[in-house]
Formats: C-alpha cells, sequence, structure tokens
C-alpha cells in the first residue's frame, strides 16, 4: 500500500473535499509583493493550496530560442531572457510561504533543476510539486522524494508506460499524480477527464487534474471524474504580458471555480451506492409489495391467486411471492392488505 498522501491537515483520499491548488507560478511577474497579493486572492476565493515555481534561469534553459508555441503566442523570443525576469529567490519565496501559511493555506513549489532541491529544502514547504517535462528526469524526481515531503507529479504530454516507470522510481514515497493537458490554454474539447481515472488505475495513487482550460467549470467537471485535487492557474489579469497569464484566471474566476467544484464535490456524495435518507418516502411508497387479492380468512393455505402486488412497499417484497405461496395465514386480512412475515404461519 502506498503511503498516505496529508499536505498540511489534508489527507488525499477518496471522499474528502476536493484539494484545489492556485498555481500562481510566474504570473507574479518577478515581483514578490504581487506575489503575496495573489496568495491573497487565493484565499479569499477558497484555495486549500498556492504553487510557485523556484528556477534559475541560466541552470535551467540550454537553447533560449527553444520556445512552445504558447509562449511566442505571449510574444517569447528569448526563454532565457523571458525566465530570467520572472525569477524568485529563496527570501521572496520565503515571504511567500510566510503569507500562505497565515492564511491558512498549504505552500507548495515546483522545482525544476536538481541542484536547487538543498536550498528549496531549506523553507517550510509543504509539499513538492514536478512539471509535467520532468516526468522522465530521474535525478530530480528522487531527489525530491528523497526529502520525504509529499510530491505531485504532473504527468501531460505523457504516455501511461511512461507514468508507470515514474510511480516505480516512487515506491515508497508519499505521491500523488496530476492527469493534465499539456495545452496553454486546454480547449474545453481537449480536457480529457477521462484520463483522470486512466492515471489513478496504473499508478494506484491519489490522482487529480491540472487544469489548462480557460473554463470556471472544468474543475467541477474532474471531481465528477475522480479527482481528489485539482490546480488551476492563478493571474492577477488575463490580459498581462507573460506566458501564463492567458491560461488563468483571475481572482473571480479563480472564486467561481471553487465555488463550482465544492457544488460538485457535494453533489457527488459518499463513494458507493446506499439509500439516500430523502429517498426514503419515495421509496415506502412507491414500491409495491405483496398483499390480498380479497378479503382472506385466519387458516387460508395461500394460492398465487389469494394474492396481488400493488402499491406502497410496506408489505414482502414481491419477489418473495413464491416463498408466501403455500404458507398459512395467521389472522384475517381485508383486501389489499399488506401481508407481511408475522401474517405467516
Amino acid at each position: 500500500m502506498s503511503p498516505t498522501v496529508r499536505i498540511r491537515e489534508r489527507v488525499l483520499e477518496a471522499g474528502s473535499p476536493t484539494v484545489v491548488i492556485a498555481e500562481i507560478g510566474v504570473n507574479h511577474d518577478g515581483d514578490a509583493a504581487r506575489a503575496i497579493e495573489l496568495v491573497e486572492a487565493a484565499a479569499d476565493a477558497g484555495a486549500d493550496a498556492v504553487k510557485f515555481q523556484w528556477f534559475e534561469a541560466d541552470r535551467l534553459v540550454g537553447d533560449a530560442s527553444a520556445t512552445a508555441a504558447y509562449q511566442r503566442r505571449a510574444g517569447v523570443a528569448d526563454q532565457t531572457s523571458m525566465l530570467r525576469a520572472l525569477e524568485l529567490g529563496a527570501d521572496d519565496l520565503g515571504r511567500c510561504i510566510e503569507a500562505a501559511h497565515g492564511r491558512n493555506l498549504a505552500a507548495i513549489v515546483t522545482v525544476f533543476s536538481t541542484e536547487l532541491v538543498p536550498q528549496a529544502a531549506t523553507l517550510p514547504w509543504d509539499a513538492w510539486k514536478t512539471a509535467s517535462p520532468d516526468l522522465v528526469h530521474r535525478p530530480l524526481l528522487e531527489a525530491l522524494a528523497g526529502d520525504g515531503r509529499p510530491m505531485l507529479v504532473s504527468t501531460g504530454a505523457a504516455d501511461l508506460d511512461e507514468i508507470r516507470r515514474a510511480n516505480d522510481w516512487l515506491e515508497g514515497s508519499p505521491v500523488a499524480f496530476l492527469h493534465c493537458v499539456s495545452a496553454y490554454p486546454t480547449p474545453e474539447p481537449e480536457a480529457a477527464l477521462a484520463g483522470i481515472a486512466a492515471v489513478a488505475e496504473a499508478t494506484g495513487r491519489p490522482t487529480g487534474y491540472s487544469d489548462h482550460t480557460a473554463e470556471e467549470t472544468t474543475g467541477g467537471l474532474a471531481v465528477a471524474a475522480g479527482a481528489m485535487l485539482l490546480e488551476k492557474h492563478l493571474t492577477w489579469n488575463r490580459d498581462a504580458t507573460g506566458p501564463d497569464h492567458a491560461a488563468s484566471v483571475e481572482p473571480d474566476g479563480l472564486a467561481a471555480y471553487v465555488a463550482f467544484v465544492r457544488r460538485a464535490h457535494a453533489a457527488l456524495g459518499r463513494a458507493g451506492k446506499r439509500v439516500g435518507s430523502i429517498e426514503t418516502d419515495v421509496r415506502r411508497v412507491a414500491r409495491q409489495s405483496i398483499r390480498a387479492a380479497r378479503s382472506l380468512s385466519s387458516g387460508t393455505v395461500l394460492a398465487l391467486a389469494d394474492l396481488v402486488v400493488k402499491r406502497p412497499g410496506d408489505g414482502l417484497e414481491p419477489w418473495r411471492i413464491d416463498e408466501v405461496v403455500g404458507r398459512r395465514l395467521v389472522g384475517d386480512r381485508p383486501a389489499d392488505a399488506a401481508i407481511r412475515e408475522e401474517d405467516l404461519g
């Protein structure tokens, strides 16, 4: 059995409220004060956690001209220069953690380079996160797992064999996986929410969804598809210049997103199928049961012609009618009266 994944006081398990992570990422534009404003906005919107990114551009990028289409749409031609302007250092990230904890939010970080793990580990992060491209970066995955804190692993642009392999590398560590689609933004028809169950089955781990759609309702749909945690990008302005703003929601959008997630969780209910308390009245009235076909005298040995099946369901259930035939009636029963076990000898 895999270790329990606990993010602060929240345990990732079936039936528990879905953990909503506001991905601040680089939407602070390299400004720690703005990052803290986004922490406050996430708390006001009802999120459970905030997530940041820790990278050093010169350590992360080898070919500055290698940019993704969504980055080029945002006007990025040099990935190194773009990322260098978005860096936050240890002191600023420490302030962000303090702000998050001050609002009772978990603080999570994506670390992009193995060399940064020892420094990152000196700060009181509640969990690690790895980006989808690093699903194949075994040294980074194992360095973070070795710290012992919970770990969230994104799986965008990966197949199930790659996910199973990473899961094997992380055996014995408290890990949850996040299904996601690595497109920014992801069109709703491409959200592929069925992948949540596929990843959960492949790994046997708690599984969630990293939501790159621009919609406020995809999170609720993901809850219905089995997501135990969600990640949604938060920005101060979707029209701002930068790689992730356009694929994010603003604070009001995050509040609507969280509200719909909570509604979805409430509507989903507990696992399994059981009779709900609000169903008992309809069950009693609308179900049919075995009743007297006509007025019957005590001592009658019941034949099929003596019995009828009608509403309500306050007598023996219809599937037992063959058991009732041939038994002796105890006491008189008027026409249409329910036949119960105590009426039979």
